[in-house]
């Protein structure tokens, strides 16, 4: 009788500290996880208070959990230009490649000249 109230004892005290690590082990999970960072900003972000594409391409680069970067032209007075992203790439250099290709590309897609060179605005 003694033996059987120990081991439901033991089986209680185990059970307890499995269901506590769970959220530790979840949390170590999403450690490495960018989602949510903006990263290494190198200039201002220039939407003022439009709500475009480039906007929505922006936030999807903040919620990008890997290696990601948003490369867009520097407005310079106008009111147009372009913007490209890079979501989970392998690293943060291929990401920021992949981000200028996109973003140099639009351009030529709709055959616009800018006034400027796409440039990586932010990468993580």
């Amino acid at each position: 009788m003694k033996l059987n109230t120990m081991r439901l004892a033991l089986a209680s005290v185990l059970a307890g500290l499995l269901v506590a690590a769970m959220p530790g082990t979840a949390m170590a999970k999403d450690k490495g996880s960018l989602a949510g960072e903006a990263g290494n900003k190198r200039y201002p972000l220039q939407f003022g208070q439009t709500t475009g594409p480039c906007k929505k391409v922006y936030d999807d680069y903040v919620k990008a959990p890997g290696h990601s970067a948003y490369a867009q032209t520097h407005r310079g007075g106008t009111e147009a230009f372009f913007c490209g992203p890079a979501y989970n790439a392998p690293s943060q250099k291929a990401a920021e490649e992949q981000a200028l290709a996109n973003c140099n590309s639009v351009g030529k897609k709709y055959k616009v000249k800018t006034t400027g060179k796409c440039a990586i605005y932010a990468s993580k």
